[in-house]
């Protein structure tokens, strides 16, 4: 387990330590926690030397939307560039499986952080090495509920503290699913890696996020818009109305699982990628301005990728 943020990290091998003692999991499982950031590319290549993972599980990311809206730069520079050092990493020490934690922000992104993980699924689809024993992929979903930054947290406290709840917008709709079904969905799909495919869970119907905040407040006891107040606040910088989960140009068709779609991968060279990468990091080592980073980041990601491919042969 390697992380940069050392709480969370203690908390989860605390965790695993319980489970143990409980007879949950094994206890001859050896359990390694290391602080380790992404960015540092050298530590993340000693890292795949020393400990040599079969399987790797990469969900290392900036997600807060207005938070990387913000800060284009830090967005990229952790997303885009310390995934690319995690992805190298695992290629160069003949790691089996990479699975990468995707997101339906990047779907026709609209924000920093949905555009950062569009690319970073370009980079992997890039790295697709013929004849490697590598087999990587990324899976896409939308939000989980209960997990870090979840809006319902959120709800909670601002119940507790007698309202209001606020929304951004009555009609906003977002897709939910549970951590276990989160959690064991991408598990799964990591069976089905092979060439750096894209895979979509199956979220069901997208909830309305005023429909939510009304049964919070009605668990909790109280009556909505009489005793709680629900306001709504304006989308935040970066915001969609509706989440997407595939894009147009992705042929998309069911696993063996029911619950777990699989895109085609997209042709694109590594060469065509390093460029566009080269100019990213130009662009943040050369500027501040947010406006123009971002520009740039959308420019970079929404070339067709056909047109990609042919122009790297």
């Amino acid at each position: 387990m390697i992380d940069i943020n050392e709480n969370t990290l203690y908390m989860l091998k605390q965790e695993f330590m319980r489970k143990a003692r409980a007879g949950e999991i094994s206890q001859n499982v050896e359990l390694v926690s290391l602080i380790i950031s992404i960015r540092e590319r050298e530590e993340m290549f000693k890292f795949m030397r020393d400990y040599k993972p079969d399987v790797v599980y990469h969900a290392a990311a900036h997600k807060h939307v207005p938070l990387m809206e913000d800060r284009p730069m830090e967005a990229i520079r952790n997303n885009v560039f310390g995934t690319k050092n995690v992805i190298d990493a695992c290629i160069a020490y003949d790691v089996k499986r990479f699975i990468m934690i995707s997101t339906d922000k990047a779907v026709n992104p609209t924000n920093v952080m949905g555009a950062t993980k569009r690319m970073t699924e370009l980079v992997m689809q890039s790295r697709n090495v013929k004849d490697s024993p590598i087999k990587m992929a990324a899976v896409r979903f939308g939000n989980v509920l209960g997990s870090s930054g979840s809006v319902i947290p959120i709800f909670k406290e601002q119940i507790r503290q007698g309202g209001p709840v606020t929304v951004t917008d009555y009609n906003i709709q977002r897709y939910f699913m549970t951590i276990p079904e989160a959690a064991q969905l991408v598990l799964q799909a990591g069976y089905y890696a092979n060439q750096s495919e894209i895979f979509v869970l199956d979220m069901g119907k997208p909830v309305k996020i005023l429909e939510l905040a009304e049964k919070m407040i009605h668990l909790a006891g109280y009556k909505p818009y009489e005793e709680i107040e629900i306001k709504e606040v304006g989308l935040r910088p970066g915001e969609k109305m509706f989440e997407e989960l595939a894009l147009e140009i992705e042929k998309c068709h069911r696993t063996d699982n029911r619950l777990i779609f699989v895109h085609e991968p997209i042709q694109i060279t590594q060469e065509e990628m390093d460029r566009k990468l080269d100019e990213l990091y130009e662009t943040i080592s050369k500027t501040d301005d947010t406006a123009l980073i971002k520009a740039k980041l959308l420019t970079l990601i929404k070339d067709d990728p056909q047109t990609m491919s042919k122009r790297g042969q």
